[in-house]
């Protein structure tokens, strides 16, 4: 076991250490290990620490805990991934809420190119399960992953058309991973493993309950590029998912439905609000987020490509082989410096060549 891994996980086992005070303890004491190391009056001197919490972390049994989770971790094949991991999803990076930690089972990177999250109600009409399948079989040809969470109803619907069509889907869950809820889905959970991944910020003997899913839900928001709205009521998960996502600058889209229809009041309320865009079909969402013109450009690349520098075209046959590459990586790889790259980027990106994607990404249009 690495002590890397083990300070790692039982950060998160301390009480009422929050993701905020966590990353403070790790900024003032000079590291993870640290903080386990600090004394008293080193602790109450980090922002919202005070004596309590730092008898807290003194007498905490995190470490403890943290041996008996990672045995679990390593038996199961569940990878811990840190905030200041490479592996951590970059679009969750930014946002003070985001985990510090998240446990995650599955092949499917968490930096994918395009994220898509589809959630809606628990009790969907068929026509809402009809619209939900139809457009995750839309969006194959756009190279997305789909993300929900495993719930009843539109999420298990999105997950379940998802693998029926050969796209990987990631399920959010609000719980830890020794145990798969809704018992029901567990069969659908074995093969997104297989096809995507089970993500969750809880230990594995975290069991669900009410306040973790409004908590889920801001993960699924920060995951994605674009949430899509398939049917929900005013009130309830879906709409805190999409308060999150609109909070987070993400874009939401929502189908709408009859006037007074109980499974389309949400969904008309967010677009009448103008907290979400209408959408009938997945060409609708590829439109708004710049995706169709990235399939079509391909000849319009070619022919600029003999117009660029020698710089700029090091950066393109890069993202050619690494599609969705991050700023510090091609920075590396090309040698240049900091602000070279990123004059580079921008003269590319006036030029039509590539775009960029969250988390300081880009890639070829």
């Amino acid at each position: 076991m690495e002590q890397d891994v083990l300070y790692k996980v039982a950060m998160t086992m301390i009480p009422k250490v929050g993701a905020v005070t966590a990353r403070n303890l790790i900024s003032y004491c000079g590291g993870l290990e640290a903080v386990f190391q600090a004394r008293k009056k080193e602790l109450c001197a980090v922002p919202g620490v005070g004596e309590v919490l730092a008898r807290q972390i003194l007498d905490s049994n995190a470490l403890r805990l943290a041996e008996r989770e990672i045995e679990f971790l390593e038996k199961t094949g569940i990878r811990p991934i840190f905030y200041l991991d490479k592996e951590y999803p970059d679009r969750l990076r930014p946002h003070t809420d985001s985990p510090l930690l998240l446990y995650y089972k599955g092949i499917q990177d968490l930096n994918a190119l395009r994220m898509v999250a589809i959630i809606g109600t628990r009790k969907p009409s068929p026509y809402g399960v009809h619209i939900c399948e139809e457009l995750v079989e839309e969006l194959k040809s756009y190279q997305v992953t789909i993300i929900s969470g495993l719930a009843y109803g539109i999420d298990v619907a999105a997950h379940r058309k998802s693998l029926a069509t050969d796209i990987p889907t990631i399920g959010v869950l609000a719980h830890g991973l020794q145990q798969i809820y809704p018992a029901s889905h567990q069969h659908v959970a074995r093969q997104m493993v297989a096809h995507g991944g089970l993500l969750t910020e809880y230990p594995s003997h975290i069991t669900p309950k009410r306040e973790h899913f409004p908590m889920r839900n801001r993960i699924v928001a920060g995951l994605c590029d674009a949430l899509v709205v398939v049917e929900t009521g005013k009130e309830g998960g879906s709409m805190i998912t999409a308060q999150f996502a609109n909070d987070y600058n993400k874009d939401v889209f929502a189908f709408p439905g009859r006037v007074k229809d109980k499974h389309a009041i949400g969904g008309n309320y967010l677009i009448k609000t103008h907290r979400a865009a209408l959408i009938e079909e997945a060409k609708d969402l590829a439109y708004i987020m710049g995706w169709e013109a990235q399939q079509s450009a391909v000849g319009v690349q070619q022919q600029l490509f003999t117009e660029l520098s020698t710089d700029e075209k090091l950066v393109v046959d890069l993202l050619r082989k690494n599609e969705g590459a991050g700023i510090d990586k091609l920075t590396y790889e090309s040698r240049m410096t900091g602000s070279c790259m990123a004059a580079v980027l921008l003269n590319l990106e006036f030029k039509g060549m590539i775009r960029s994607l969250p988390g300081k990404r880009y890639m070829l249009m």
